[in-house]
């Protein structure tokens, strides 16, 4: 199935296409998926991801980013992450897995680089009955530097690196009309068609 580039039909923007690239498209708009489904949110780091979710997640999304924040201010600033990244990662899935098994719809950020996280949300998603779906957010590896920059956290060239190598494989993907394994549907965004997003919500 080929990738519909720019097709808005009005403020909601329904997601059910296999493939749906809102790169481009001009206005505002609401993505809305059935209750009970998994969206996943990826792209590259300082791409803008915790930035949409916090937005426009209905209800709130599940992000790592939270996770981290709440420990870091309960560690002495010399204290470096990787000293208590393992219990944020901890804290991180205890909270997903606490969604995942209530059965409630769910927004969660991922970094693309773990394919197992997503096999295991379209295992939690296939088990109730309902589908994942991928929102994929397409950024320049220099937006993406900037949004690092401005949040004052950076990432090593290695993780970087294998960050754009797992982006690039979810992009080409898509862009050939295929969603990666396990996601039902796709939707392609670039910087400025996320933030017109005013919606990720359920019904």
């Amino acid at each position: 199935m080929p990738t519909q580039r720019g097709a808005a039909r009005g403020p909601a923007e329904p997601a059910t296409a296999v493939v749906r690239d809102l790169r481009a498209v001009a206005g505002p708009g609401r993505l809305r998926f059935a209750d009970g489904d998994i969206v996943v949110v990826s792209g590259l780091p300082g791409g803008g991801k915790s930035t949409l979710i916090k937005r426009a997640a209905q209800g709130g999304g599940i992000d790592s980013q939270d996770a981290r924040e709440r420990w870091e201010r309960l560690m002495p600033a010399p204290v470096p992450y990787a000293v208590y990244r393992p219990a944020v990662r901890i804290a991180h899935y205890w909270g997903l897995w606490r969604v995942l098994r209530s059965g409630a719809s769910a927004v969660v950020h991922d970094c693309g680089t773990q394919s197992w996280v997503r096999a295991v949300l379209a295992g939690a998603a296939r088990r109730r009955g309902r589908a994942l779906h991928l929102v994929l957010l397409d950024t320049t590896p220099e937006e993406a530097r900037a949004g690092q920059a401005a949040r004052g956290r950076g990432v090593s060239a290695y993780a970087f690196a294998r960050h754009r190598g797992a982006v690039a494989r979810l992009l080409r993907e898509a862009e050939s009309g295929r969603p990666p394994a396990g996601c039902a549907s796709v939707v392609l965004l670039d910087r400025p068609a996320a933030s017109r997003l005013t919606e990720i919500g359920f019904r």
